[in-house]
């Protein structure tokens, strides 16, 4: 059965690196059905191209073909650039999509309840992006490293019984300056809507899923799909929900297998 919703975000997906999580969000773009797909931004790795480290496998292309059987069926389909694809930005003066699909810098979605969301990747108002780019890279090769170390650490686990564990998200979580850098992107989002005019803002970037309100504006990221393999949708009675992807698919199987859900889910 497919699941149905209004609006479906995903961001941060980095196809082309081997840490991406694309059979993954090929089953849930399998299994989902959207007025809206909202694809913002990152989803393609081009800082990989750059460094000569591109890593493509039939997983990767199969979510292409996913997405561009959703705008085929009638589905609009939106691509926010973000700093690892910005290599699309230069075309959007010009109106320059593919396949159905209409890129863009930001976007403006007026939900069911009414509200007015900005929706935006959000490396533009990520201080490190834009004013220190080398830092940026920098960053994203230790974040590279880690995910590597996360990877053989939880075959380990694997071995031995034990679920999956994040490295990365514990040191984003108990680091304070990581903490104190994902306090003033989300101040600084915010700002920007009240100038604005708008209700809330729907972002990737950082790779946290979250929702939350924030000084009267609400804040939602759809998080990643290197890691928590997330997503944010707009349910059909204009109801906001965080989807983990994985967790839901663990949870059915355990209702299969017992025939009853499980404690954990």
């Amino acid at each position: 059965m497919k699941n149905r919703y209004r609006s479906i975000f995903i961001s941060d997906v980095h196809l082309g690196t081997k840490n991406c999580k694309a059979d993954l969000l090929e089953d849930f773009l399998k299994h989902s059905e959207c007025d809206y797909l909202y694809l913002v931004g990152d989803i393609i790795d081009g800082w990989r191209i750059q460094q000569n480290k591109w890593r493509w496998k039939q997983s990767h292309t199969n979510v292409v073909r996913r997405i561009l059987s959703y705008a085929r069926r009638g589905t609009q389909v939106i691509y926010i650039a973000g700093n690892h694809d910005e290599f699309f930005r230069p075309l959007i003066p010009y109106n320059i999509g593919f396949g159905n699909v209409e890129i863009s810098n930001q976007y403006e979605h007026i939900g069911l309840d009414g509200k007015h969301y900005l929706v935006i990747h959000g490396d533009l108002f990520d201080g490190i992006t834009r004013l220190a780019p080398w830092l940026s890279f920098l960053g994203d090769a230790a974040y590279e490293i880690v995910l590597n170390l996360n990877t053989k650490f939880n075959w380990l686990r694997h071995r031995f019984g034990f679920g999956y564990w994040s490295l990365s998200r514990y040191l984003k979580h108990r680091v304070k300056r990581a903490v104190d850098f994902m306090f003033r992107f989300e101040q600084n989002l915010v700002n920007y809507c009240i100038k604005r005019g708008f209700d809330g803002i729907i972002c990737g970037h950082i790779h946290h899923a979250e929702i939350k309100d924030i000084g009267g504006i609400m804040y939602m990221n759809d998080g990643d799909w290197v890691e928590s393999c997330t997503a944010l949708v707009e349910n059909l009675d204009g109801s906001w929900q965080i989807v983990h992807w994985t967790e839901k698919k663990k949870n059915e199987k355990n209702i299969n297998s017992n025939g009853q859900p499980s404690r954990s889910s």
